[in-house]
């Protein structure tokens, strides 16, 4: 969840003239990285080596 003070600084960014369609597009890529964020600074990640072994068996 994003609060309404992190939002305001986010559309504060935003062109002055966007469509419907881009401007959803931006509101669900800011909540993706803030919860993305959130999980980082809990310690929710995995180390870049677990990654790269996970994508060597998607090209095997």
């Amino acid at each position: 969840m994003i609060t309404k003070e992190k939002l305001k600084k986010h559309i504060e960014s935003f062109p002055d003239e966007l469509s419907i369609d881009e401007l959803i597009d931006r509101l669900v890529f800011i909540e993706k990285l803030e919860e993305r964020i959130a999980q980082s600074e809990l310690g929710e990640t995995i180390s870049e080596d677990v990654v790269k072994e996970e994508m060597k068996s998607w090209f095997d």
